[in-house]
C-alpha cells in the first residue's frame, strides 16, 4: 500500500540531513508539504531546494522556544496550518560514565530531551488552535529502550522521549492529537560516524567503523540501517493510516532489540 498524505502540512526539525532529510524526501513524494527545518540554515536550504517546490527551509535551534514558536508560525504562514510535527532533531556524545560531566549531560539533554517538549508543546498549542487534531512524531533510538554505557547521557535523553511521547499521548488524545516515537537503530549517518569516532577518542576502539560495525552486527536482518529504512513508519504514522495509534514507540531497528 502506497500512504499518500497529498496536502498534509508538515514541520520537521534536524531535517536538514540524514534521518531528517530522508524522511523530508519521503514526506514530499507522498504528497506532503515540509517545512524543513534545521539549526544549520545551509543545510535545511540544500535539502529543501533538492526536493523542490514541495519543501521549503527554515533555522530553528529547539533549545530555544522562541526559535521554534516562530518555526511553527513561518509554518502555518506559509502553509495555512500544521498537521504533523516530527520532533527529529538531536545530538549524540561518547564519554565513559565516569567522566561524564554536568555540562556534558545538560547539552545532550537540552537537544534530545528539551528540544522534544519545547517542539511537542509549540505544535500542540497551534494544533489545538486549530481544533482538527494531528500527528506529532518524536525520534527517540534503541537508546531509549537499552543503556549503553559509553552513551549513558544519550540513553537518558532517549528514555525521556518516550517518556514525553507516552505522557502526551495520554494528556492530548481528547483533542485528537497523536503522538508516537520511532526508535532507530544503528543508522549509516553523520551522526554514527561522529559516535565512531567518539568511541576511537575516548579508547573504546582502535579503528574507524569499528564501533559502528560492533554494534550494527546486533541487528538480525543482516545489514546496518540506512536513512531511508525510517521513511515507510515515518509516512504511516504521518497518515491517516494510523489513526488509532498513539502512545506507542516503533522500534525499527533491523531486530537489534525486542520489545
Amino acid at each position: 500500500m502506497e500512504l499518500q498524505l497529498d496536502g498534509a502540512r508538515v514541520l520537521i526539525t534536524g531535517g536538514g540531513r540524514g534521518i531528517g532529510a530522508a524522511m523530508a524526501r519521503g514526506l514530499a513524494e507522498a504528497g506532503a508539504k515540509v517545512a524543513v527545518a534545521d539549526i544549520d540554515g545551509g543545510l535545511a536550504e540544500a535539502t529543501a531546494g533538492a526536493i523542490g517546490g514541495a519543501a521549503f527551509p527554515l533555522r530553528i535551534d529547539v533549545r530555544d522556544r522562541t526559535s521554534v514558536r516562530d518555526a511553527v508560525a513561518a509554518c502555518v504562514a506559509r502553509l495555512g496550518g500544521l498537521d504533523v510535527m516530527f520532533n527529529n532533531a538531536g545530538i549524540a556524545q561518547v564519554r565513559n560514565f565516569l567522566d561524564i560531566t554536568e555540562e556534558d549531560f545538560r547539552t545532550v539533554m537540552d537537544v534530545n530531551a528539551l528540544g522534544v517538549l519545547i517542539g511537542m508543546q509549540e505544535a500542540i498549542r497551534q494544533m489545538r488552535l486549530q481544533g482538527t487534531g494531528g500527528s506529532i512524531v518524536n525520534t527517540a533510538s534503541i537508546a531509549g529502550k537499552q543503556g549503553y554505557e559509553p552513551l549513558a547521557h544519550y540513553c537518558a535523553s532517549k528514555f525521556a522521549v518516550v517518556a514525553l511521547t507516552q505522557a502526551a499521548a495520554r494528556a492530548f488524545g481528547k483533542d485528537n492529537i497523536r503522538v508516537n516515537a520511532i526508535c532507530p537503530g544503528v543508522v549509516d549517518t553523520a551522526m554514527w560516524r561522529l559516535i565512531d569516532k567518539g568511541f576511537q577518542d575516548n579508547g573504546l576502539s582502535k579503528t574507524e567503523n569499528e564501533a559502528f560495525t560492533t554494534f550494527a552486527s546486533g541487528a538480525v536482518l543482516g545489514r546496518p540501517s540506512k536513512a531511508e529504512d525510517l521513511v515507510g513508519v515515518a509516512r504511516f504514522l504521518a497518515s491517516p493510516e494510523s489513526a488509532f495509534m498513539t502512545g506507542q514507540t516503533l522500534l525499527v531497528d533491523g531486530g537489534m532489540v525486542f520489545d
